[in-house]
């Protein structure tokens, strides 16, 4: 299975692509796309559409794995997300991709065993899982390659199910 992991934001949204196949990892690609501050708003959401679309059509993945948003501080920069988000999940429906959403306790929890684990420890798991020379740059790319590794960890497991239909 190929699982594009998708960090959303509207600066830098990270992705990671990796190939999931007998519980072994393999990295596939992995990046950021990057939209320019100065540029209007609904042009920025235009640029990362166009980005998702040609990531999906070069590494023509199985699905989607994306975190959900939570935020509890600023609604504005919460909203800006979620529009961002919403590019990128159209992106991955137009393109025939099933889409699963992940919590960040929940990619915590698969990536390091602990929900509550730190950013760092999360980093180096992510390194180490993939066998990675170096956690990659920028954190954004980091976080959407744990959020494959989730999806491949809960996929092969019957965990998958049971969250699946808690989300009906």
């Amino acid at each position: 299975m190929r699982i594009l992991g998708i960090d959303p934001g509207y600066a830098i949204v990270g992705y990671g692509v990796v190939d999931y196949i007998g519980n072994k990892f393999t990295v596939v690609g992995c990046g950021a796309i990057t939209t320019e501050a100065k540029k209007p708003f609904p042009e920025r959401l235009e640029d990362i559409h166009k980005d998702m679309l040609a990531i999906i059509e070069k590494y023509k993945p199985d699905c989607l794995a994306i975190e959900k948003l939570f935020f509890n501080t600023n609604t504005t920069t919460a909203i800006d997300v979620a529009q961002a988000r919403g590019v990128i999940v159209l992106s991955a429906q137009m393109m025939g991709l099933s889409i699963n959403e992940y919590t960040p306790l929940q990619v915590k929890q698969a990536v390091t065993g602990y929900g509550r684990a730190e950013k760092h420890q999360v980093m180096d798991m992510v390194k180490n899982l993939l066998s990675l020379s170096r956690v990659p740059k920028p954190d954004d790319t980091a976080d959407a390659l744990a959020l494959a590794v989730c999806h491949g960890h809960y996929s092969g497991s019957s965990y998958s199910e049971l969250v699946k239909e808690a989300q009906k």
